[in-house]
């Protein structure tokens, strides 16, 4: 499975952004999904899952509220909108796939994940 990540940029505190991770290869329409990013010089955290029915959702604290995953998996695409951006959520987003299933104890963990895309630039000004 191949992911590439893409819809990242320049906005201003309080804007948004769509990021849009394409999967081909395999039959990523069954994988649970997610988004981590890395802001420089820290780790890499979770932001958001999904699971491959998108029947199940979970989200990081510091972006539930303002930030949305969802799935197309007639178009093997998964999709993160991002609201009312603050400049600390200036990071590199990766997306990531795994065919495990969506386990809740394991899921904010990167090493859950079989794949991973090559991440998109999020810059927040403000």
């Amino acid at each position: 499975v191949q992911l590439q990540a893409s819809g990242g940029g320049l906005v201003q505190a309080g804007g948004s952004l769509r990021l849009s991770c394409a999967a081909s290869g395999g039959t990523s329409s069954t994988y649970t999904k997610a988004w981590f990013r890395q802001a420089p010089g820290k780790e890499r955290e979770f932001v958001a899952a999904i699971r491959g029915s998108a029947s199940a959702v979970y989200y990081a604290d510091s972006v539930r509220g303002r930030f949305t995953i969802s799935r197309d998996n007639a178009k093997n695409t998964v999709y993160l909108r991002m609201n009312s951006l603050k400049p600390e959520d200036t990071a590199v987003y990766y997306c990531a796939a795994t065919s495990r299933g969506l386990i809740i104890s394991s899921m904010p963990a990167g090493t859950w994940y079989e794949y991973w895309g090559q991440g998109t630039q999020v810059t927040v000004s403000s």
